[in-house]
């Protein structure tokens, strides 16, 4: 296999496990071809590359600025944006859980909290029931939120002598 081959091969598991991840996969497919890309390269390498549009490729390289996975770079004399990814696997895993955490776990924390105000006959099944589900969630919610702190505060050499501790033990 040759490295044109290894590369694609590589983007497209890349853009099918973002997508398991619930990542748009052209999204994710840009941000493995940074990742093996040597330079940072302009929209219409990307284009060209992943045979997307330029809206296509605007939007998802847009994103994964936003979400602070990739950056954009001017060249000296250019007049064109290029973009490089972040190489740092643990800074990226790091950014994820930030954004992750920001746009799937606070919303339904907050949710929980309003509900949470309900008011009726504390005595009634359904009342107890829905209070009884509610703090469960709320106290595993709330886990969740604690470890992905200790994710993201926690040093990389940290995490994988612990890791490795983990499969020797």
């Amino acid at each position: 296999m040759n490295i044109t081959e290894a590369q694609e091969k590589f983007i497209q598991a890349w853009g099918t496990l973002g997508q398991q991840w619930g990542v748009n996969r052209t999204m994710a497919q840009i941000q493995a071809l940074l990742l093996v890309a040597p330079e940072p390269l302009h929209a219409e390498e990307i284009m060209e590359r992943l045979s997307i549009s330029r809206g296509n490729a605007n939007m998802n390289v847009r994103a994964l600025i936003d979400w602070g996975i990739a950056y954009k770079e001017h060249k000296s004399g250019e007049r064109k944006e290029y973009f490089r990814a972040e190489k740092d696997i643990w800074e990226v895993a790091k950014r994820v859980t930030l954004e992750r955490r920001k746009r799937e776990l606070e919303p339904i924390v907050k949710l929980l909290d309003e509900v949470k105000q309900i008011t009726g006959d504390k005595n009634d099944p359904e009342i107890k029931e829905f209070e009884l589900m509610v703090d469960r969630l709320d106290k595993f919610a709330n886990k969740v939120d604690k470890s992905l702190e200790y994710v993201i505060r926690a040093d990389e050499h940290w995490f994988l002598s612990t890791f490795m501790k983990a499969f020797k033990g």
